[in-house]
């Protein structure tokens, strides 16, 4: 289920909207591929659906749905200016719901972490186009935590112990730093116990409070976090940090007009708003393609996961 939170609307009439749309998704996706393979093709269809008026817009779920919206309304603004259209800002009750309404045809632009796009992309008519850029790079790093009182000093200690991922479909709260883990020996369930608790700033919470002695999640969150002293430095430390992964692409349905994508694109690369771009605690956005998320798709292949059933 969808949460379409546009900045003067409840959430509750927001559910009620989408709740009765989703529904609609064989329909909207009959023409789709699936994996990096899909067809990119823009459909003859309707000009009001190809290039509509009011451009739903979907923001990762990974933190307070309330505070992403608010955080972006210079983003909606900027949009608005230089597409020519209404925005929507959305925020989902989770990864799987944005990847649902992605397949359903229900937002135009949405952006994803890389494994949730990876997962998007085997049954969503949709193209990455701009992936976040900080320092120089778009890439980014994972971090292991751990309860400073835990006694956990190493990954390999995560046995016996509870280990906090943030949603299922996350890259750098569950796919990254569960391979970091598997790759000490440890496998969850046989070795430790796993723990999904939704969002980056719940699992540094989670460890903070002792619920999960170890936890995983974006190194970016982390220390925007313990600037934001949202956690006490002193309670929780870094276990280990990842090697770079893609950075969160931002995607668009594939079938928009030609020109409303090239507007889009330009948008998104040429945006140098410095209070825009804090939200996303990046620099600013450069052009990616499909093909720079084979690295993520291969990362779930090494954990055997199944992408389907992660959908």
């Amino acid at each position: 289920m969808v949460i379409a939170m546009k900045k003067k609307l409840l959430i509750s009439v927001a559910v009620t909207v989408l709740s009765l749309v989703g529904c609609q998704a064989s329909n909207n996706t009959a023409t789709n591929g699936s994996g990096s393979g899909n067809a990119n093709t823009a459909s003859a269809i309707d000009p009001s659906v190809s290039d509509p008026e009011t451009l739903k817009v979907a923001l990762l779920p990974d933190e307070n749905a309330s505070t992403i919206i608010k955080n972006n309304q210079g983003l909606e603004k900027y949009l608005e200016e230089k597409l020519g259209k209404n925005i929507d800002l959305i925020v989902t009750t989770d990864y799987s719901s944005m990847i649902e309404a992605a397949s359903s045809g229900r937002l135009e632009l949405a952006y994803f972490g890389p494994l949730s796009y990876v997962l998007a992309k085997t049954k969503s008519n949709i193209e990455p186009f701009a992936a976040l850029k900080k320092d120089g790079e778009t890439t980014y790093k994972s971090v292991i935590i751990a309860n400073v009182k835990s006694g956990v000093n190493s990954i390999e200690q995560a046995a016996g112990k509870t280990v906090a991922f943030g949603d299922q479909a996350s890259t750098s709260s569950h796919l990254i730093p569960k391979s970091m883990i598997a790759g000490k020996g440890l496998q969850p369930k046989k070795d430790y116990q796993e723990a999904f608790v939704g969002s980056h700033d719940a699992v540094a919470l989670a460890v903070q409070n002792n619920n999960a002695q170890i936890g995983g999640l974006s190194k970016p969150i982390f220390e925007s976090l313990i600037e934001g002293k949202v956690i006490d430095s002193s309670k929780v430390k870094v276990l280990a940090e990842s090697k770079p992964f893609p950075q969160y692409p931002w995607t668009m349905r594939s079938d928009l007009n030609p020109k409303l994508k090239a507007k889009i694109s330009s948008a998104f690369v040429e945006l140098k708003d410095e209070q825009i771009l804090k939200a996303f605690k990046a620099d600013g956005f450069d052009a990616i393609t499909d093909q720079d998320y084979d690295v993520v798709r291969d990362l779930g292949k090494t954990l055997n996961l199944d992408f389907k059933k992660l959908n």
